[in-house]
């Protein structure tokens, strides 16, 4: 199964976008996958549904994180080479939807039962969601 498949399996079954793509990377980049479904947690949905960066993003920004930790043990190396990336990755984000804040991609407020009612009704989840969790592992995949 491709990073991409597993990603949207975890979403599907009940993880939130950014758990959904930074444990899609646990086996390719030798990491815990229960502690990192546990620290992502709080980053669905714009972070806890605020509804600011998109959670397959901050997914994936963990995702570089740790790849990058597993290339050197020298912090101020690490950060070098993530910032580069996690830049790199938001243009590209950017580029393919336009921004990277989940109100905007959404178009609703998570946080009112219209807005709710307009996720269900229109499957957001399985359209907007799920193709920026797919474009967000691809990112990571052709930058690491």
């Amino acid at each position: 199964m491709t990073e991409e498949e597993k990603a949207i399996k975890m979403f599907n079954s009940g993880f939130n976008c950014s758990q959904a793509v930074v444990s899609a990377f646990a086996e390719k980049l030798n990491f815990d996958e229960k502690l990192a479904l546990k620290i992502s947690t709080g980053f669905g949905a714009g972070m806890g549904r605020l509804q600011e960066t998109c959670g397959a993003v901050t997914g994936a920004f963990m995702a570089l994180g740790v790849y990058n930790s597993n290339i050197s043990d020298d912090n101020a190396e690490i950060k070098k080479n993530t910032y580069k990336m996690v830049q790199d990755f938001n243009s590209k984000f950017k580029e393919l939807n336009k921004t990277t804040i989940c109100r905007v991609l959404l178009g609703v407020d998570l946080n009112t039962d219209e807005g709710q009612k307009i996720l269900k009704d229109q499957n957001l989840h399985g359209t907007v969601c799920e193709k920026c969790i797919k474009n967000a592992v691809k990112i990571v995949n052709n930058l690491i």
